[in-house]
């Protein structure tokens, strides 16, 4: 192919509330429009009834549907549909599309024959969680696994998603392209955090999220800091954990901020006295390189890619453990460091540059 691909990216989902998916498209997709423009191919997002919460350039098209983002069962059904009436049309104009590209699950089955796609995946929760249901642990091995095996290209986002994706399904290491998170989306304040700073975690409010063992370190230490919550509860997570707090007596200490403003969170990280990641698993943990970038001391669970991504400049400890988690905090509190030392954090534009690459690569035909 003497060209860029013309890619169609299956967008319905991104209007959703902000969290780590969202981030990786509205910080990747702009980039990607303008590298496939630049090399004569075309990017098109199949958007649902919402308008996307973040700018694209003007050569990026934008397909509108009626397939809503959720439930799950009910977006696969008409998704498929509707990339298939996209593709046609493309295809009856005179310009096909030689690619779709989705990120999200269920993957709609049966695109259109002789169209290849690929496939984002953040993190395999529905297999490595052990809190899922096992109904959808059922789901994610037969229908992820179909999705993975029948890619083109498999997109991680850490060494660790990639591991994963060779354990579960045995695919050949050739065939998975690691597209990491960048962090130079995040203003950097300077670091001001009082004498009462408190405990920061990010993310949503879920039982993924461990959030229960921070109640637990603040009831073993009542010397620790008061806890921010940033981000948006799923289900009934924030009434659950407000129940534990108030059994454990420190429902006072605990500060629901919900979902802010980058510009309010850059706030928070430069006041924070701690940033604390208790997870069960993560495929990246944007909250965490945002952290290191602002120079807030971090203390990290050792699960999934937090590791990884953290390296030394973290403190790590058992996600149940929250002894172990009280120790962490308290020696992250003592290595405050400055905004952006050590080494280089990962950015958006080497992503998208590798996300492109891997695009043009899977867009030519297997026989060639």
């Amino acid at each position: 192919m003497s060209r860029a691909p013309r890619v169609l990216v299956s967008g319905v989902v991104l209007a959703q509330p902000q969290g780590g998916v969202r981030r990786h498209n509205a910080q990747l997709l702009p980039r990607l429009g303008r590298l496939l423009d630049e090399a004569g191919g075309h990017l098109a997002i199949l958007t649902g009834p919402a308008e996307l919460p973040f700018p694209l350039p003007p050569s990026v098209e934008l397909l509108r549907s009626d397939v809503p983002a959720g439930p799950p069962t009910a977006r696969a059904r008409r998704e498929g549909r509707a990339l298939r009436t996209e593709l046609e049309r493309a295809r009856q104009a005179g310009t096909p599309f030689d690619l779709v590209h989705t990120a999200h699950h269920p993957v709609p089955r049966a695109i259109v024959q002789g169209v290849p796609f690929t496939l984002t995946v953040h993190d395999l929760r529905s297999l490595d969680f052990a809190g899922a249901p096992t109904v959808r642990r059922w789901l994610g091995k037969t229908v992820l696994g179909g999705a993975v095996r029948n890619a083109r290209r498999v997109f991680a986002v850490s060494e660790w998603v990639a591991s994963r994706l060779r354990a579960h399904f045995d695919l050949d290491a050739e065939r998975i392209g690691l597209v990491p998170n960048g962090c130079d989306h995040a203003t950097v304040l300077e670091r001001c955090p009082g004498p009462d700073a408190p405990l920061l975690h990010v993310g949503h409010i879920e039982p993924r999220k461990n959030l229960e063992l921070l109640v637990e370190a603040l009831a073993l230490d009542p010397g620790l800091p008061d806890l921010c919550l940033v981000g948006a509860p799923k289900a009934r997570a924030r009434e659950d954990l407000e129940a534990r707090a108030r059994d454990r007596g420190v429902r006072e200490r605990l500060h629901f901020l919900g979902t802010l403003s980058d510009e309010e969170l850059a706030e928070q990280y430069a006041r924070a006295g701690c940033v604390v990641i208790p997870s069960w698993l993560e495929g990246f943990g944007i909250p965490a390189v945002e952290a290191l970038r602002a120079g807030a001391p971090l203390a990290v669970s050792n699960a999934g890619a937090l590791p990884e991504v953290t390296g030394d400049r973290a403190e790590h400890f058992d996600p149940a453990d929250a002894s172990a988690c009280v120790r962490a905090i308290r020696c992250a509190m003592e290595r405050d460091a400055a905004p952006g030392e050590g080494p280089a954090l990962p950015t958006w534009d080497e992503s998208a540059r590798s996300w492109y690459e891997g695009l043009c690569a899977a867009a030519v035909p297997s026989n060639d």
